[in-house]
């Protein structure tokens, strides 16, 4: 087993390091409980609906769902099949406040008795369709109690462990959830408190990535797995195309970051980076050379912890608030960016806030605009939140640089949202 999971670890093309360690992942957590108590709000309140499409919960799975390959298919189970009438939380009033309870309860407790509580209440109203697969919003909630759940999941951990437990099923996922604990009390050292880890090596077996250790101690068995692990990291590094591919990604981002950080320090304002992307290299330095250390308080309020993760902040030299905020998205999803800003500006310190940028490719446009015309979102409207694109920045951001002066060049190559 440690053997696996050494050659796991190392593996660039792996969940471990192409997920668990992929930076973007960590910010996601806030903006999808942030999302799940809007979903709450609407179901108590009456006004969440009946249908799948255009609500909060999809805008929510959805950007779960974009969270690279161990969450692909996570939103399958929330779409409205029509003719089997599932999940039942559309048309049935009461199975969708039971829905929103569950994860009203799971938003505000923090013990592991409170949320199996919650599993046990909402698998006895036996609600058609709604099955463990709700695992994968209450992980975000709780990534050291729950661990996340697909059917690579589960096939890993059958071929794992010899279980055999199947899909569908809350008592199914307790007793999955229970052994997975188990094995990652075990072995925590080299996977994570987070069941993140955990999970994305269940995955990876469950994929046929990887194959398990043999239970039996057979030496020709045990032989025949370590060559096939051998034929595993053989391969890993002559086609590592999807980490080549993430590494480019996250280095544009990166690049577009530093246009907004040079551009902001040339305009005289002191410039913030987000505080899990300023030690990223960048040109023989890093990308928080020359900003700030620290984030003055009265520029972050009561929403310190969303607004130190935005990708790029202005801030008035000398009175020290927030002056422009830009949330880089390009290939992330949009969602999670829009979140931060209504963090930012619904908080108690948005006074001074004179402009709101969503920066990414100007072939994502529509996608910016489609994000922000849902009914999540109807606060942007009102908030002036800007899209700026690459091409924008681009041509202009030297010109600017040289002889611009405030905000008004910047929102001058932006575009209106609403």
């Amino acid at each position: 087993m440690q053997l696996l999971l050494d050659r796991w670890r190392a593996d660039p093309n792996g969940t471990y390091r192409s997920w668990f360690l992929w930076e973007e992942r960590i910010k996601n957590f806030r903006s999808i409980r942030r999302g799940l108590q809007e979903v709450v709000t609407e179901i108590e309140n009456g006004t969440f609906g009946n249908a799948y499409r255009g609500s909060t919960l999809e805008t929510v799975v959805h950007s779960i769902a974009e969270q690279r390959q161990i969450f692909r298919g996570a939103d399958h189970a929330f779409l409205w099949k029509p003719k089997l009438r599932i999940p039942d939380i559309y048309e049935h009033a009461d199975n969708q406040r039971a829905f929103g309870r569950l994860l009203d309860v799971c938003l505000c407790c923090d013990a592991d008795e409170q949320i199996l509580a919650a599993i046990h209440d909402i698998d006895a109203k036996k609600i058609k369709g709604l099955g463990p697969a709700v695992a994968n919003l209450l992980y975000f909630l709780h990534p050291t109690l729950v661990p996340p759940f697909n059917t690579a999941i589960v096939n890993g951990y059958n071929i794992l462990t010899g279980a055999k437990v199947k899909l569908g099923r809350w008592d199914e996922f307790l007793a999955m959830r229970k052994g997975i604990l188990e094995l990652n009390a075990q072995y925590r050292s080299v996977l994570s408190n987070d069941l993140g880890a955990v999970g994305g090596l269940l995955f990876d077996i469950g994929s046929g990535r990887y194959p398990a250790p043999p239970r039996e101690d057979d030496k020709a068995a045990v032989l025949a797995w370590q060559q096939d692990l051998a034929r595993v990291r053989e391969e890993a590094f002559k086609a590592n195309k999807i980490i080549t591919e993430a590494r480019a990604s996250d280095h544009t981002h990166t690049e577009i970051q530093s246009w907004l950080r040079d551009l902001g320090i040339a305009l005289g304002y002191d410039v913030w980076v987000a505080a899990n992307d300023r030690g990223r290299q960048l040109n023989g330095g890093k990308l928080g050379d020359g900003c700030l250390d620290t984030l003055p308080a009265m520029a972050t309020g009561e929403s310190n912890d969303a607004v130190r993760l935005i990708d790029v902040l202005w801030l008035d030299k000398a009175a020290g608030g927030i002056v422009a905020a830009y949330e880089v998205e390009h290939t992330t999803s949009i969602y999670s960016g829009i979140v931060r800003m209504l963090d930012l500006a619904l908080g108690d310190k948005a006074h001074a806030l004179e402009g709101l940028f969503l920066v990414a490719p100007d072939d994502r446009e529509g996608e910016v605009r489609a994000q922000v015309a849902r009914p999540a979102f109807r606060r942007i409207t009102d908030l002036k939140v800007l899209y700026l694109p690459y091409g924008e920045l681009r041509t202009h951001r030297e010109a600017i640089a040289r002889f611009g002066h405030g905000m008004k060049p910047v929102q001058s190559i932006a575009r209106v949202l609403a």
